[in-house]
């Protein structure tokens, strides 16, 4: 593409050379860089692209996007830019020829939620007979492919670029998990989504290189609302109002709130056979009963915001209800049928917040006990162990604490940060630092009527160790437990 279409929609300074040059590619990353690229230096927090560009050039980029004083090298094009990181958003929007204006593009920001609902909107469209893509935390899905990611939301080249293979695989509509920080640093910037679902707010990613204080959190997701054409919002949460004071979109609510256009009448708690969910009937502009194979108030939720974003995409409520019913997201309160007299069940929380809701939540199916298997990621904040002890050493009838992604830290050293918070309550605990030594250990000490959750994990098939990744799926891991319990005992399993 010529250089010059690609600074459509961008302000620049010309530092030299001609913008009529021919452009092959894009890349952020100077080690991808291959002959007649052009090279986007991007200020990260730990990396600054600006350190490459010699590397860039030797590599064959003749196109370097700048952000701040470089020297320059004859026979390259310097443009300068007041922010590349949003830039590049512009500029990937621009080389792959605007996919999202081809795809409806339907968006979700907020704590907790995000990935449910964008699977259970999913699924009812797929019901509906349409063709689905998803960029979000579980990776991206274009179809039947999947393509594992590291962020909840790509960097913007790598969102236009999905967004173009979407296109190119007749996919219809495209629904994305949009984080605070991406938010925050642009990687959506100059983006305009047909529809946007705010799903709730609460203290995260506070604090290092994220968020410097709950007013920027909470701003920085207010920031979808000026980017969509359809807001479909949850009326309850305290921060309905920040969200939509300066939104530029519709307005459309949910929630247990009588001034929610679709609203939540009663709610009914199930466990029958391998279903464990919830019953509810709705009021407003849907106005039926539905059931969902998921567990907890916090679904009712999530439920309501896909069937309000569902309706205003016109889905017949038979192929919501179909759907619902029939809903299960990898990771998110998954259960694993291994047994009549206890309940497992596998779920991605993985701080304070989360695992305050998912106990919460079950504990409302009077279970006989609740167990709590969890461990937490090294590297990370010492304050998120101390919290997630506390909350399951209050919430839980037994905490077997264990390992997660230990990355680079000795594992004790985090199960003794565990400790910290779990001492803060009477809460009984075990500790068992192998997680499949753990997950054994729950199973074989289950009593009638139990609910194990096993916490950290969720869709992951990894665990992190020292700088490698290991397979570690706990799906695969219970079925070998069960494998090997049954050689123990002589029977099969």
């Amino acid at each position: 593409m010529n250089l010059k279409q690609l600074l459509t929609n961008l302000e620049y300074e010309l530092l030299q050379g001609d913008i009529e040059v021919k452009v092959s590619d894009i890349v952020y990353d100077s080690r991808k860089a291959t002959k007649d690229n052009a090279f986007v230096c991007l200020s990260g927090a730990v990396v600054d692209g600006h350190s490459y560009i010699e590397s860039a050039f030797e590599l064959g980029c003749r196109v370097i996007f700048v952000e701040k004083d470089v020297d320059l090298i004859d026979g390259v094009t310097f443009i300068k830019l007041k922010d590349t990181r949003k830039a590049l958003s512009y500029l990937s929007q621009a080389l792959f020829d605007y996919p999202a204006k081809k795809l409806t593009t339907i968006a979700l920001t907020g704590t907790k939620g995000k990935t449910t609902t964008a699977f259970m909107i999913k699924e009812i469209l797929e019901n509906a007979g349409k063709k689905v893509g998803v960029i979000g935390t579980m990776g991206v899905f274009i179809g039947e492919r999947h393509i594992e990611t590291k962020n909840t939301t790509p960097e913007s080249y790598d969102i236009q670029y999905y967004l173009n293979e979407m296109v190119n695989e007749n996919i219809e509509y495209a629904i994305m998990e949009v984080s605070s920080q991406a938010l925050k640093v642009g990687r959506t910037e100059g983006l305009e989504f047909d529809y946007a679902i705010f799903t709730n707010l609460s203290p995260d990613h506070i604090g290092g290189a994220e968020h410097k204080d709950m007013d920027e959190y909470i701003y920085c997701k207010s920031l979808l609302f000026k980017q969509c054409r359809h807001g479909v919002f949850n009326i309850d949460d305290e921060c309905y109002g920040n969200m939509t004071k300066n939104a530029s979109c519709t307005l459309n609510t949910f929630g247990f709130s009588q001034n929610a256009d679709i609203r939540v009448k009663n709610v009914e708690y199930m466990v029958e056979g391998g279903f464990i969910g919830i019953d509810f009937i709705t009021e407003g502009t849907v106005n039926d009963e539905f059931k969902v194979n998921t567990p907890g108030k916090f679904t009712a939720y999530n439920a309501l915001s896909a069937i309000a974003l569902s309706r205003l995409l016109g889905i017949d409520i038979t192929n919501i209800k179909n759907a619902l019913y029939n809903f299960a997201v990898r990771g998110r309160v998954e259960p694993v049928n291994i047994s009549d007299r206890f309940t497992l069940l596998i779920d991605y929380a993985h701080n304070a917040v989360s695992m305050e809701s998912i106990l919460t939540t079950i504990r409302e199916y009077n279970p006989k006990r609740i167990v709590s298997m969890f461990g937490c990621g090294g590297n990370r904040s010492k304050n998120r162990r101390y919290e997630m002890g506390e909350i399951s050493g209050k919430l839980a009838d037994l905490t077997v604490i264990t390992e997660d992604n230990s990355r680079f830290e000795d594992v004790m050293d985090i199960i003794e940060d565990i400790k910290i918070g779990i001492h803060k309550t009477d809460g009984e605990y075990v500790v068992v630092p192998n997680r499949k030594d753990a997950i054994r250990y729950c199973i074989e000490n289950a009593e009638d009527g139990d609910i194990i959750l096993l916490l950290g994990k969720g869709h992951e098939d990894y665990q992190e160790i020292n700088g490698e990744r290991f397979p570690f799926d706990e799906r695969v891991i219970i079925n070998e437990i069960m494998k090997e319990i049954g050689e123990k005992n002589g029977t099969d399993n």
